[in-house]
């Protein structure tokens, strides 16, 4: 979202990049208490969404969360038992999937392996009845967005992971649906191919500004791509934000140790003081100061959520001149590390008994080899009261 300066001096908010933000804005696909039971088993329980034309959406979840079925109903390839689901203005209801203004990318990508990648690309505009010169010319098109031009010769076991999916991405994309629906479209890819792809498949979805609504179960992936993230579980939609919100305000307990890691702690209530709380843990005397906008009692029942990046650790030895004034502090034992390379994670176990999780950036480079801080350090573990949230559920 961007403010602007109007004509006549006042701001004016540009929603642009924020369309859900915009209440004067109509919604490109509405999901509207939509439930999908087989049986007795409820895949998808009376969900609602909007989703806004151009955006990259992302359904995440672990597996039988209901976020394919979801897909799959938009699809037409489901139908819901009960609500209904409206793209562009139109209820989808009763209308097949060849006639939806959408198409679907599988996990498999399905290409046809006897023919050419030019082949594959321009059959869907071949089985329409597409002129030769025409369909030609949207396929050389394609081809070259997805930079696969001197490849179009070769059939598909001739290419790599990477060039296969961006052959089913340019046949899904060739006739110039609405809505393209992608199904863990990354799953087969390695992780350096798939963090490449990902930025790739930014990019396209930019130029041609279609609406992408992708599944996965990769919270990572879901965060580099889309503009907002529906987080589902057992068939119902947890939080719904941008990747920066979900990371950042966690609704409850189960988003924040789903979306990256978190260190959780059982607290309560013992002070507040304006936009400050002051929590104990049971059996600790020392409090943790957090901001917190909301209203809690004294006595209330919390969780204390704070990501293990957002912690800074020192040898005890040096603390005190390096802890930021104002900050919370515990000490501890460095029980367990491990060097990832460019960052390291270190489980400490602090004075009370709690094992809490620390990542730090390596930014120096140790040229013996010798890490500043071991096992069995004593250590201060530190954080802000800005760093950490307090949830309630």
């Amino acid at each position: 979202m961007n403010v602007q300066a109007s004509s006549d001096g006042e701001s004016q908010v540009d929603y642009t990049h924020s369309p859900w933000l915009d209440p004067s804005a109509t919604p490109f696909i509405q999901i509207k208490n939509i439930n999908k039971q087989f049986g007795a088993f409820t895949a998808v329980n009376d969900v609602s969404l909007d989703i806004y034309k151009g955006e990259l959406f992302a359904l995440l979840g672990g597996s039988g969360c209901g976020k394919t079925t979801l897909l799959r109903m938009l699809a037409g390839f489901e139908t819901p038992t009960s609500g209904s689901i409206i793209i562009d203005g139109v209820d989808m209801n009763g209308i097949p999937p060849y006639e939806r203004p959408v198409n679907m990318m599988f996990q498999s990508y399905a290409l046809f392996p006897h023919m050419s990648v030019h082949k594959n690309i321009a059959y869907g505009l071949k089985r329409e009845g597409v002129a030769k010169a025409e369909r030609t010319q949207r396929t050389n098109e394609i081809l070259e967005m997805v930079e696969l031009e001197e490849f179009a010769k070769r059939k598909p076991h001739q290419l790599s992971g990477g060039q296969r999916q961006r052959v089913a991405l340019a046949r899904a994309l060739i006739k110039r649906p609405k809505v393209l629906l992608l199904d863990e479209p990354l799953a087969a890819l390695d992780k350096r191919l798939r963090e490449q792809t990902q930025f790739e498949l930014m990019n396209i979805q930019e130029k041609l500004g279609i609406t992408f609504v992708v599944v996965t179960h990769d919270q990572e992936e879901a965060m580099t791509l889309a503009t907002r993230i529906a987080v589902m579980d057992k068939g119902d939609f947890e939080q719904i934000g941008t990747p920066a919100q979900i990371y950042e305000n966690p609704r409850s307990r189960f988003i924040a140790s789903f979306i990256g890691s978190a260190n959780l702690l059982d607290c309560a209530v013992t002070k507040r003081d304006g936009d400050f709380y002051s929590v104990s843990q049971p059996g600790v005397d020392q409090p943790i100061v957090v901001e917190y906008d909301g209203e809690l009692a004294v006595g209330a029942n919390v969780t204390l959520a704070v990501r293990p990046e957002k912690i800074h650790v020192e040898k005890r030895s040096v603390a005190n001149s390096s802890v930021a004034q104002g900050s919370n502090q515990l000490n501890g034992v460095v029980k367990e590390m491990a060097y990832l390379g460019r960052l390291s994670t270190y489980h400490i176990v602090t004075d009370s008994g709690v094992l809490i999780e620390v990542t730090s950036p390596n930014q120096s480079r140790y040229r013996d080899g010798n890490h500043p801080i071991d096992w069995d350090d004593e250590v201060t573990i530190s954080f802000a009261p800005q760093s950490a949230v307090l949830l309630t559920e």
